[in-house]
């Protein structure tokens, strides 16, 4: 990552905590995002997980295609899911339907983003800038809140970032 960038990055991201009282809630045409989350992760990780609510108020169901973030090589829709006991996690290459008039949880242990190849580590406090694409809401910038490494809640038992190993650092690979 060229300087200039690491830079900008930095002064983002100490901006964004400074004013940690902000909105953590954005919205695009009939989507709603809420929370949008992090976990902090270890040292060299060669992934980290986005996790959040979204929210369809429309009439007609959108996709969550993808996102980028300078804090990462590539961003990936992913789905973790157990399968005669056996953790299963592989990359939506159409990425995730938002039905109408309902909401998607990205999780731990279920849908979730995938951020893969970490530019630094994710340390609790931080607010990450990610931009969310839909297939039909476009683009939504949104700010990711890294939390605690051992933030856990009772849904995200045997969650994706426990399993890092899992993806190897490959973009587009996952466990079979």
């Amino acid at each position: 990552m060229a300087l200039i960038q690491k830079l900008a990055l930095g002064a983002f991201m100490t901006l964004a905590t400074a004013s940690g009282a902000a909105a953590h809630e954005y919205k695009a045409g009939a989507i709603t995002i809420g929370h949008p989350w992090a976990r902090a992760t270890l040292p060299n990780a060669p992934v980290a997980g986005g996790y959040m609510t979204i929210d369809n108020t429309g009439s007609e169901a959108d996709r969550l295609i993808g996102g980028s973030t300078p804090a990462a090589k590539a961003v990936e829709v992913h789905e973790m899911s157990v399968d005669g006991g056996v953790m299963k996690m592989r990359q939506l290459p159409d990425g995730l339907e938002i039905p109408a008039g309902q909401s998607v949880t990205l999780k731990p242990g279920s849908y979730h983003l995938m951020l893969i190849g970490p530019t630094e580590r994710l340390t609790k406090g931080m607010r990450v800038p990610l931009t969310l694409k839909f297939e039909k809401a476009g683009s939504v910038a949104v700010e990711l809140a890294v939390e605690d490494v051992a933030t856990r809640k009772p849904e995200m038992a045997g969650d994706h970032d426990a399993m890092s190993g899992m993806h190897a650092g490959q973009p587009g690979t996952a466990a079979k």
